[in-house]
């Protein structure tokens, strides 16, 4: 804990610094959510498509899905979203030609979340 899952367009691959979002938004969960640093792992999922309405062109979209144990106020989930969003803008380059559509969400891990390290 913390689960943090990035969907992102493929076309943002390039300009997208990965490696320095998931640093700084470790930092960020650590400070706003009180997570510990060790346990906070980020993955990046690239996706193919995406549609807007009726548009299957000239869009781009990432989203940000943070999971946690149980016990954080809804005010702690929106800083840390609205942080996450932040960060976004500091480490994706704006794509040219593409609207962007960037949103972020945090949720409480199920109370089976189980995990084990070897």
């Amino acid at each position: 804990m913390p689960q943090i899952t990035v969907d992102y367009s493929a076309d943002l691959a390039d300009g997208f610094d990965r490696r320095g979002f998931a640093q700084a938004l470790h930092e960020a969960t650590v400070d706003i959510a009180a997570a510990k640093p060790p346990a906070c792992k980020s993955r990046f999922r690239p996706t193919e498509d995406i549609v807007v309405g009726p548009e299957t062109e000239g869009h781009a979209h990432v989203h940000i899905h943070i999971a946690l144990l149980a016990g954080r106020t809804d005010e702690t989930k929106a800083r840390l979203t609205r942080a996450a969003l932040e960060l976004l803008r500091t480490y994706l380059k704006q794509p040219e030609g593409l609207a962007l559509h960037a949103s972020a969400e945090v949720r409480d891990l199920d109370p089976s979340y189980t995990k084990f390290e070897s």
